[in-house]
């Protein structure tokens, strides 16, 4: 029924006779998808002509349908979005297969409609070929100079959790949404790399840039804008889309405001972030390329590749964090843990990053919530650069492919409890923190996450420095077993809207 009520909003000024006359036309003139498919490609649903496996498919969360899927048809299968063929590999052993083994053939980025329209061919997370090699290497260079795994970046994120403590206090224990004291301070961080400087939490132009920002990622996971990427010409008028592109606009005029501003104050010989260095490297292109057109280093790769280092660098931080305290709220037991390692490791001095080696119990804690939350419950879209044979089955170049990480990281094979919180999972007998393999919430490969080391650092201190100050509990009248992990829908995951309690540690 969720295909039709989609139809129905989309198709409520045109007639069902006419509506009915476009579908047999495209059901005349599209083959039967199984059709001239190669013998040896990966099995998968029978799908339909047009929408293909979209009636089978849950929209609001469809990487539970991909789950019970690669139970059906095996952990390497083909899905029809649209008529778009998608192989979805799940498991452990195969996506570490295609990632890691074979990245090269893997590598490629497929591009999302709705991203193909937002991005048009720049900056860092929906390009390929020379300008995504030039623009990661690029960022991962400068994000590194400014202080990303450094010293620099960790006096940043002491920095930001003073302020987010004083919001904290100002609830004075009472029950408060997380969301946005969390969104704001952790978006604060990839800003000071970014920008050169931190904004305060009631800057409206700030507050504005980071709302939108996180409405934006939720509306490209809705149904609507799913079933747009699917079926573009059958969606089109959807009104997410329409909101999402007001949204886009909207942040591109207020970042074209703060370029404007950073380059008429630019001091070539003191970068204060990476627009700064975008800024110089393209003076030093034009001085020493003069007549040379065609370089990365334009406005619009700018603009592009900071909209997604401020994205990427904000929603799924954000959203891991907030899980954490909504996991310590409902096992206050593991919380006591958590509070006792830090009084006596630390005590009352400030978090460093070096401490983590110290704690491992609170390392475990965080690792399970990001195993649990699978905040990115698939990895970005792949496509192969070649024909491959895989795992026994042909997949022709160009095909879009769906790593499965929630399929990993809650891997029946790999983790002994994979549907429980359970920390135990990163600890040895002795209580000592054990890496795991098939640990890989930032995907893997030459398309891994390229903040990784950045949001490691930021969760770790963030959480420990608010756990050492405050203890979370449920909201008045809701008990532990009544706080609802359920996530809600989209490219990422976050927690659905909730309110917790912090409790200053001195009362």
């Amino acid at each position: 029924m969720q295909i039709l009520d989609l139809l129905l909003q989309s198709y409520t000024s045109i007639s069902l006779v006419g509506f009915l006359a476009v579908l047999v036309i495209y059901f005349i003139s599209n083959f039967i998808f199984s059709s001239g498919q190669h013998a040896e490609e990966p099995p998968g649903p029978r799908p339909l002509p047009i929408i293909g496996n979209l009636l089978q498919i849950d929209l609001k969360r469809p990487y539970k349908t991909f789950e019970e899927f690669s139970r059906t048809y095996g952990p390497v299968f083909t899905v029809f979005l649209g008529g778009q063929k998608v192989v979805v590999l799940a498991g452990y052993k195969t996506v570490k297969n295609a990632l890691i083994n074979r990245d090269e053939e893997f590598g490629e980025r497929s591009i999302p409609h709705i991203f193909h329209e937002l991005s048009k061919g720049h900056g860092v997370l929906w390009t390929n070929g020379d300008t995504w090699r030039e623009m990661r290497r690029f960022a991962l260079t400068n994000m590194r100079d400014f202080g990303m795994g450094k010293k620099a970046c960790e006096d940043k994120i002491t920095e930001e959790c003073q302020y987010l403590l004083e919001v904290l206090k100002k609830f004075k224990g009472n029950a408060f949404d997380t969301t946005k004291p969390v969104n704001y301070a952790v978006s604060n961080i990839i800003c000071s790399m970014v920008y050169g400087s931190r904004f305060e939490y009631d800057d409206p132009k700030f507050t504005t840039m980071v709302d939108q920002t996180n409405r934006t990622i939720q509306l490209i996971g809705s149904s609507t804008l799913q079933a747009y990427n699917m079926v573009p010409w059958l969606f089109k008028w959807v009104g997410s889309r329409r909101v999402v592109h007001e949204y886009s606009d909207a942040i591109k005029k207020q970042n074209r405001s703060i370029f404007r501003h950073l380059k008429e104050t630019l001091n070539p010989q003191m970068s204060r972030g990476f627009v700064d260095a975008f800024f110089v490297k393209r003076q030093t292109l034009e001085v020493r390329d003069s007549g040379i057109t065609n370089s990365s280093f334009n406005d619009e790769n700018l603009l592009i590749t900071v909209l997604n280092l401020f994205a990427a660098g904000t929603e799924t931080t954000s959203a891991t964090l907030r899980f954490c305290l909504l996991l310590m709220a409902k096992y206050p037991k593991i919380q006591d843990q958590v509070r006792d390692e830090l009084r006596r490791v630390i005590g009352d001095r400030p978090i460093q990053v070096t401490d983590r080696k110290n704690l491992p119990f609170i390392d475990a804690v965080i690792h399970e919530t990001q195993r649990v939350a699978s905040i990115l419950p698939t990895a970005l879209p792949h496509k192969t650069s070649k024909d491959i044979h895989f795992q026994g089955y042909f997949i022709k170049k160009g095909t879009t492919v769906f790593p499965l990480l929630t399929s990993v990281l809650h891997d029946p094979n790999e983790w002994e409890k994979p549907d429980t919180f359970y920390p135990k999972h990163f600890l040895d007998k002795d209580g000592k923190f054990v890496k795991r393999d098939a640990f890989i919430p930032f995907s893997a490969g030459r398309r891994i996450c390229l903040g990784e080391s950045l949001a490691r650092m930021e969760v770790f201190m963030f959480f420990t420095t608010l756990l050492q100050h405050f203890r979370f509990t449920p909201p008045p009248g809701v008990s532990e077993e009544e706080l609802c992990l359920t996530p809600c829908g989209g490219i990422t995951l976050s927690p659905l809207p909730h309110k917790l309690c912090a409790v200053s540690c001195s009362e």
